[in-house]
């Protein structure tokens, strides 16, 4: 199974104890690949920082992540064949993801959770500027039909030249072709099988105390512990 997870040196703790925790709980081998717009030599969008934040000219938006656009590249990257997901490396799962590959429909060229998520704070993560726009959130969590027909229209030409907006309310395709998943897969809700702390993670101070606080930093006790022996 291809995961494909969003990497910010910015986030490199989290993006280990999400790599760990993927792999503790799967039980069939997986191949997790960290992604952003340094990985991707194809990746050529002009990106600029603006008071210290990473700026995206063409959207004329700012990027919480280096990896903001580089989840679209993920059919490309599998040479538009088989299934693959991509996560946001701020999040902590919590069993099998051959659950998740599970409920693959080759219908639909993705599946997400679709959340109804509209954001009070103005801010986010480290002080980054939180932006409301249609389906937020949907694109953080992606299980990609990299196989199907609608996904060839994401080229690098395409991907390098369209705003984020565009990329994040999968404008590409039509309302029908998105496929829902189920919310455990993408939300705070009683046993979810993966925690997005997409409002900061738990070592951000005001964020220790939110829920599954907990348990994330149990595991970046592991990890550590496995890096520095």
């Amino acid at each position: 199974m291809k995961i494909f997870l969003g990497w910010d040196t910015r986030e490199e703790d989290a993006c280990q104890i999400a790599k760990a925790s993927i792999i503790k709980h799967a039980s069939v081998p997986v191949n997790i690949i960290p992604i952003s717009m340094d990985t991707l030599p194809e990746y050529r969008r002009p990106t600029t920082r603006k008071n210290g934040k990473l700026w995206d000219k063409i959207s004329q938006a700012p990027m919480s992540t280096s990896h903001a656009i580089a989840r679209f590249w993920v059919p490309y990257l599998c040479d538009y064949r088989g299934w693959a997901a991509f996560m946001d490396g701020d999040v902590l799962v919590r069993r099998d993801v051959a659950e998740l590959f599970a409920l693959a429909d080759k219908l639909y060229p993705l599946q997400c959770v679709k959340h109804c998520y509209r954001p009070e704070e103005l801010v986010k993560k480290n002080g980054d500027e939180q932006i409301a726009y249609h389906r937020k959130n949907w694109s953080s969590v992606v299980l990609w039909n990299c196989g199907h027909t609608a996904n060839r229209r994401l080229t690098p030409d395409m991907l390098n030249t369209q705003p984020g907006l565009y990329l994040h309310e999968f404008s590409w395709l039509h309302d029908e072709q998105i496929g829902e998943l189920p919310g455990v897969w993408n939300t705070l809700i009683t046993e979810p099988a993966l925690v997005h702390f997409t409002e900061g993670l738990p070592s951000i101070p005001g964020r220790e105390h939110q829920p599954y606080a907990q348990e994330w930093q149990a595991w970046k006790q592991i990890v550590e512990k496995e890096v520095h022996g």
